[in-house]
């Protein structure tokens, strides 16, 4: 983040008294000191003048985590141990678990910034635990001496940290720790002595009174507006634009993000009403934490006799190998599948049943109804097959009542045994009418946010938990019994019924623009498979193949109908090319050197098979630390186009840095803000204040929109009741669609959107910075239609008087529509005003405690 020089000022007038006031001895910058280095959850050191009374440093502040397998639950380091190393560079390294044949590694110049963990894995042992680390200087070479759970020793040397020498077996005394104990504020701890300058702790003691006055000022909510703007009365605010320094900016600012997190997709987005209609679920989805999870899941058999059974002989795809088998021998069994909590029809309207059917003999029916419990019967049709092989059979039900509790029940009228897979239930009415579509309701509510472009399939989904649950693209194309469903990493299961296709389908549909993301080589690195994190890259064997599938997705885009991958696209309905532009490589990845590595081979590759696809690389899932500067560090090496950032913070960081990217490097690589969202402390759904948060952030993107493309709220979608990840754009359950105000902040730019900045002068009848932060304001133009679009945020507790000088424009028109979100900060159901008023009324008027005007002209 770029720290403007009012900012660093602040922080030390607020500190620069009071830095050091537990401090038993007041020291020079060149005195010396003892430092010491412990932690369980985290490096944190404590300084001391004799060795016996600490005082921690930074009020035991964390310097160094461990980033080595999942968030909240493996990301933990044990016996760190730090030396001062080649060069006057610090070496720290960590044991991970008790699991894994791996220890982690970090290094640092100054002990504030640490450079990419990695993580050597080891064949020898059978995990590696407490490893020390020594620096001998008459051979330039790291020793590296760890033990395991069976008490054995290992020894291993580097003189990179990229290469070591195979883990060789040593005695005991070959394991030399300087490890000591002490007591820091009656906590006795274990960790290492080193003695440093005062410089050394001050800088540290510096770097922590900046993360706590961030983390105060990340802390600001509207509970405090009524104490910190006691004595606010109407402040006046003067706009007058000034269009003769006008800029361009992105036409594709506002944009969504949809990943298939929250049932977004199989259960929400994606048409299917009947779940697991390929018996393809299986414990693993879930881990084998849930034993009910398997290929029977969601159908219900019921009847005296006969039995109903998941086969796999002879299935009616390879990527599709089990199948149900229904045996009867007396008539009254059923089979039912109640849908994603029930099935929701509606009176009149058409649904399209769909199954593969085959029977051992004969000719077999069997009656498909739609029954609700409330209701009774609904609809019902009859179907025969007498195909001793896979015979897809469809018919159409039309409902004659609206329900939400309906299942669906298939009524064998012979004995025998019946075969059964792909079973569908697909309303007739999808979004423009597509098959195998999309839920029109879900679909209508997205498009009306008018998003310039659409990035999908994920997020994590798109590099998956492990080398072995990377989303392929592939595999989501074609005939769906052919398609191969796999495990979700958010703990269900992906039927890929929405695939690739679908995906470009709807982006086309709604005149967005696609921007799929690509796994780099390396899966999430909230990865809890193959070890921890990325580590676990695609074998480099592997990787010319996986970069000729990216190059193949282009060819499937954009292709001629002729073309093998076109082909296939013209096959599934669409000859004319999709026109694919954009493709992001990597999401919120450690840059590790695994990392580095594969993206460089494909960056390179998709490169120079296709220069006009802009790429867009990865900054890691946060907006500071190691991965976003590595990730900035290798786009500005290899001059990647444009750069994906993320974050997730809460309202008051999005007021507190307004001018995040006003001193970006205009020169270098664009910038995506793939996923970002204000949310308050519990992660609850969001609300006004979190709205207003990003309302005034957006107006900092439109006023960065020459050097900031595209940006995306993110998550989109979250079903009810299984919603792992709050808060989210749109809820819904399987009759309601449910925006935020979130969402129609969103709206409101994504309707309101020009491609031409227009600064403003602004005077400000208050100079208080709290009170200036918290209104803003941009003017955008739309070149082409000449609408004029001015948005302005106010998130103070008053009205602010305010008059818009529009004199500098020529050929304004009369009249101006204005669309007003306006309320309480904790209020979560409103929905914008729209009402026209006469351009006159913009010399004077009122902004409304806590809202955000859009004015269309």
């Amino acid at each position: 983040m770029k720290l403007s020089k009012l900012f660093i000022v602040l922080v030390f007038l607020l500190f620069s008294k009071n830095s050091f006031a537990s401090e038993p001895t007041q020291h020079a910058a060149t005195d010396s000191v003892y430092l010491f280095s412990y932690g369980t959850d985290g490096l944190r050191f404590a300084w001391s003048d004799d060795r016996n009374n600490w005082t921690p440093v930074g009020t035991g502040q964390v310097y160094l985590r461990s980033d080595f397998g999942r968030w909240g639950s493996d990301k933990k380091m044990f016996a760190p141990y730090v030396i001062l190393g080649r060069g006057g560079v610090w070496q720290c390294v960590w044991s991970l678990n008790d699991r894994v044949r791996q220890f982690a590694h970090a290094q640092s110049r100054n002990l504030i910034d640490w450079g990419p963990q990695g993580y050597p894995f080891f064949e020898k042992g059978k995990n590696i635990l407490r490893p020390v680390i020594s620096y001998h200087k008459d051979l330039d070479i790291y020793q590296i001496v760890y033990t395991n759970s069976e008490g054995t020793y290992f020894q291993t040397e580097t003189k990179d940290f990229k290469t070591y020498s195979p883990a060789k077996e040593v005695p005991l005394t070959a394991y030399k720790s300087n490890t000591i104990t002490t007591t820091i504020q009656n906590n006795t701890v274990s960790g290492q002595l080193h003695r440093v300058k005062w410089a050394v702790v001050e800088a540290l003691n510096k770097t922590a009174e900046l993360r706590n006055f961030k983390a105060r000022q990340d802390a600001e909510t509207t509970k405090e507006d009524p104490v910190r703007f006691a004595n606010l009365t109407k402040p006046e605010l003067h706009i007058s634009a000034e269009p003769e320094k006008a800029k361009a900016i992105s036409k594709l600012l506002t944009g969504i993000f949809f990943e298939d997190i929250n049932y977004a997709a199989d259960g929400g987005l994606y048409g299917e009403l009947i779940q697991n209609r390929d018996f393809e679920y299986q414990p693993s989805d879930k881990e084998n934490h849930d034993t009910k999870w398997n290929s029977n899941h969601s159908w219900t058999f019921k009847g005296k006799e006969g039995d109903f059974a998941i086969r796999t002989e002879q299935p009616l795809h390879p990527n599709n190998p089990h199948y149900a088998a229904l045996n009867l021998t007396v008539d009254g069994s059923s089979l039912s599948n109640a849908g994603y909590d029930g099935i929701a029809i509606k009176k009149g309207e058409n649904y399209l049943f769909s199954s593969f059917v085959r029977v051992a003999e004969g000719k077999k029916s069997f009656e498909v109804r739609l029954v609700s419990e409330k209701y009774g019967l609904l609809s019902k049709g009859l179907i025969s097959c007498s195909s001793k092989f896979w015979k897809e059979i469809k018919i159409t039900l039309k409902s004659s009542a609206s329900a939400s509790d309906v299942s669906l029940q298939l009524w064998p009228l012979q004995k025998g045994r019946i075969d059964l897979d792909m079973i569908s239930l697909f309303p007739q009415n999808t979004f423009k009418n597509r098959r195998n579509g999309l839920r029109a309701d879900l679909a209508d509510t997205i498009a009306a946010i008018k998003p310039r472009f659409v990035r999908f399939p994920g997020g994590c989904v798109a590099h998956g938990d492990g080398i072995h649950n990377i989303y392929r693209w592939k595999n989501t194309i074609g005939a769906l019994q052919a398609r191969v469903p796999d495990r979700n990493l958010w703990g269900y299961h992906q039927s890929m019924g929405l695939g690739y296709f679908e995906y470009l389908q709807f982006c086309e549909d709604i005149g967005a623009t696609p921007v799929p993301v690509i796994a780099a080589g390396v899966p999430c690195q909230n990865s809890g498979a193959n070890g921890g994190g990325q580590q676990g890259g695609i074998p480099m064997a592997d990787m010319p193949a996986y970069i000729q599938d990216i190059i193949d997705l282009v060819e499937y885009c954009n292709g001629a109908a002729n073309t093998k991958w076109g082909k296939q696209r013209a096959a599934a309905g669409h000859p004319k090319p999709f026109n694919l532009k954009y493709i992001g490589i990597g999401n919120e990845d450690q840059i590790t050197d695994v990392f580095r590595e594969r993206f460089a081979m494909i960056y390179k590759a998709l490169k120079k098979a296709h220069p006009e696809i802009t790429i867009i690389g990865t900054s890691g899932p946060f907006f500071e630390g190691t991965d976003y500067e590595e990730g900035w560090a290798l786009a500005n090496e290899m001059k990647v186009d444009m750069i994906d950032e993320h974050y997730y913070r809460p309202p008051g960081w999005f007021i507190n840095n307004q001018d995040f990217y006003d001193k970006y490097d205009r020169s270098k690589s664009k910038v995506y803000l793939g996923e970002y969202a204000a949310s308050l402390p519990g992660g609850n759904r969001t609300n006004l204040e979190t709205a207003l948060a990003e309302a005034l952030y957006l107006t900092s993107l439109e006023r960065n929109g020459d050097v900031v493309s595209m940006a995306s709220y993110a998550p989109l979608l979250a079903k009810e009741k299984h919603t792992q990840w709050n808060p989210d754009l749109i809820y819904f359950n399987n009759t309601e669609v449910k925006p935020t105000i979130g969402y129609y902040v969103q709206q409101l730019y994504g309707q309101n959107v020009g491609d031409e900045f227009i600064p403003a002068r602004v005077d400000f009848s208050v100079k208080r910075e709290d009170v200036i932060k918290r209104v803003a304001h941009s003017i955008t133009r739309d070149q082409k239609s000449g609408k004029l679009f001015i948005k302005i945020v106010n998130m103070l507790p008053v009205a602010v008087k305010t008059s818009i000088d529009l004199s500098k424009l020529s050929s304004v028109s009369k009249q101006v529509i204005k669309k007003e979100l306006s309320g309480l900060p904790g209020d979560y159901k409103i929905q914008p005003i729209i009402t026209a008023m006469d351009f006159s009324n913009l010399k004077s008027f009122e902004l409304k405690p806590y809202s955000f005007t859009v004015f269309e002209l």
